[in-house]
């Protein structure tokens, strides 16, 4: 028999070929391409992507 899954129906697990990392000069994260290592987007609240990976 089939189920409904979790509710919600979001992304299980880490976000692949995407890193995160943060700049402290306008205090933002960032998230990167991990493949090609440009800058994808930036988030205006000043907390990390969910499920993103950190670079250090």
């Amino acid at each position: 028999m089939a189920t409904n899954g979790k509710p919600g129906g979001g992304r299980h697990g880490a976000v692949k070929d995407r890193s995160q990392v943060y700049n402290p000069e306008n205090d933002r994260w960032t998230k990167r391409d991990s493949d090609t290592g440009r800058f994808m987007d930036q988030k205006a609240d000043g907390k990390p992507f969910k499920g993103v990976t950190k670079e250090k």
